[in-house]
Order: C-alpha cells, then sequence, then structure tokens
C-alpha cells in the first residue's frame, strides 16, 4: 500500500507539523508522542521547513532518550500546488517522515541484559 503526502489518514495518528518554531521543539513533540505509547510518529513539512523535518528526524532519532529506539520508517516526497499572496499558482515540495519505534521501544524482555555494562567488584571502586 502506497502513501501520499495528501492522503486523508485517522484523527488519532500523530502528526507533528514543522513550522518556523526552533527545531528542538519538534524534537519534544516527537519525542513525547513516541513515549506515550504510539508506535508511528509522521512528521510533515513542505518547502523551506523541509530542512528542519529532517534536522527533527535525526535529532529524536539519536536524541539520548530514544537511542536506539526509533528507526526512519519512510520519507515521501511530493509537489503540491498552492495560490500565493499575488494569486498565481506555485509548486511547494513536501515531505512526510516516517519514525517507527523498535523493538527495544516497546519492552526489553524479562530477563534480558542491560545494554550498559558496569564494572563490579571492589576493583571497581576509586
Amino acid at each position: 500500500m502506497t502513501e501520499d503526502f495528501g492522503t486523508a489518514r485517522s484523527a488519532t495518528e500523530p502528526v507533528v507539523y514543522i513550522g518556523t518554531k526552533p527545531v528542538m521543539t519538534y524534537v519534544f513533540e516527537v519525542i513525547s508522542q513516541l513515549n506515550s505509547g504510539v508506535d508511528d510518529v509522521r512528521i510533515k513539512a513542505r518547502g523551506n521547513a523541509i530542512s528542519h523535518a529532517v534536522d527533527v528526524a535525526e535529532v529524536a532519532r539519536r536524541h539520548k532518550l530514544m537511542e536506539g529506539k526509533v528507526k526512519i520508517k519512510g520519507v515521501s516526497i511530493g509537489t503540491e500546488r498552492l495560490v500565493n499572496r499575488a494569486g498565481r499558482e506555485t509548486n511547494v515540495s513536501t515531505i512526510e517522515i516516517m519514525l517507527a519505534r523498535t523493538e527495544k521501544a516497546l519492552g526489553e524482555k524479562a530477563g534480558a541484559e542491560p545494554s550498559v555494562s558496569r564494572p563490579e567488584g571492589p576493583e571497581s571502586l576509586p
């Protein structure tokens, strides 16, 4: 099943629209959505905000709270025709980036080894 940027989706699906706010504002929105239990978050932008959308996806994916827990599921690009302020139609580029939680983020299995090993015993004391 292929999906386009303009395809209607359910109202409960989390979508973060990128605008002119600082990048970290959107990063924290994406992280909070993923931590709330949803499996996928869509990041959408058009025009000059596309580079910010890519930054948001990469920072969220590599953020220390989400390290190894988020992957890029897909990227969709396209063009929308809009009417500008002068009344003329123009083409505006669009991007949609789908971030998905990995299995690790959905809950580590009981008895699994921790991802960070710390030395134990008297030799680890200062």
